[in-house]
């Protein structure tokens, strides 16, 4: 299906890099690097220029910390959204947010996508979606409270669970007036989640593709990467681009990085390999 986010279409064979800008002191793998404007417009500019055709920007890290309420989230989020709109008009902007009142403004100062990475904790946001003729990512964490980590995680069938609550959340979504082609699931990789219950996720993609709504996956320097490897956040690109590389071969539409470069290679690679797009030239043994 052809995807539409905010002024921008793309063909349901173009596979689309969703940068991360965190506009945060704290982030788990930057630590903080594009806290300050002038380093996360430059962090901008550099994945434009990389070729993204997303940027996403958040106000708040995921993971638990110091309370962040709607207004410093705003603080953290609008005047920012409203720069890079003003410098990069033609780039999709997606905001990191699962609050309504946070997704009203940020939409206001020109954001296309409401990626909310907490599974519809606040119903009202599909509304805003709706009335702003956003985007909106639909994730699937579980039912697990935004910025708690997973405890005691069980799932009868972890896949199962992901497309009833993400194709839900979709329907209900597009019943509320978000255009149909503007809807993206995502499994939520380690959100809700033990590093299995990922692992499951990213083996049987597949099923979440086969619902025919456009897939997301969010697989950058994860923990269920760590763990597998055994590697710390900064030694984890190897692994993170082996779960893309599958990701790919299932029919993954989005994905959420910190490496856009390193990323983009290796989905065009899988793409070539399955005759889904062309060599970039191929003048070998033929010259």
């Amino acid at each position: 299906m052809t995807l539409r986010l905010g002024r921008q279409s793309f063909p349901d064979d173009r596979r689309l890099m969703m940068a991360i800008v965190n506009r945060t002191p704290d982030s788990f793998y930057d630590q903080g690097a594009t806290w300050a404007e002038d380093k996360a417009l430059d962090r901008v500019a550099q994945v434009v220029a990389e070729g993204a055709e997303i940027v996403d920007i958040g106000g708040i890290k995921a993971a638990p910390g110091a309370e962040i309420d709607a207004e410093e989230e705003m603080r953290r989020t609008v005047p920012f959204v409203e720069r890079v709109r003003a410098l990069h008009p033609d780039v999709v902007i997606s905001v990191d947010t699962w609050r309504a009142s946070v997704a009203r403004a940020v939409c206001e100062a020109g954001a296309d996508v409401l990626n909310d990475a907490w599974g519809g904790a606040d119903p009202e946001l599909v509304d805003v979606a709706a009335a702003y003729d956003a985007g909106i990512i639909c994730t699937h964490t579980g039912g697990v409270v935004p910025r708690t980590r997973p405890h005691r995680i069980e799932y009868a069938d972890v896949v199962a669970s992901a497309i009833t609550d993400t194709t839900a959340y979709a329907e209900r979504a597009a019943a509320a007036g978000v255009d149909r082609d503007s809807i993206v699931i995502d499994p939520a990789h380690d959100f809700g989640k033990t590093t299995q219950d990922s692992l499951d996720l990213t083996r049987r993609l597949d099923e979440l593709v086969a619902t025919g709504w456009p897939v997301l996956v969010s697989l950058s320097n994860k923990d269920f990467v760590g763990e597998s490897l055994d590697l710390p956040v900064g030694e984890r690109l190897t692994g993170t681009l082996a779960a893309t590389a599958l990701a790919t071969l299932h029919g993954a539409r989005i994905f959420r990085v910190h490496e856009v470069t390193e990323t983009r290679q290796v989905v065009d690679m899988v793409d070539v390999i399955l005759g889904r797009r062309s060599p970039a030239r191929t003048i070998r043994g033929r010259a």
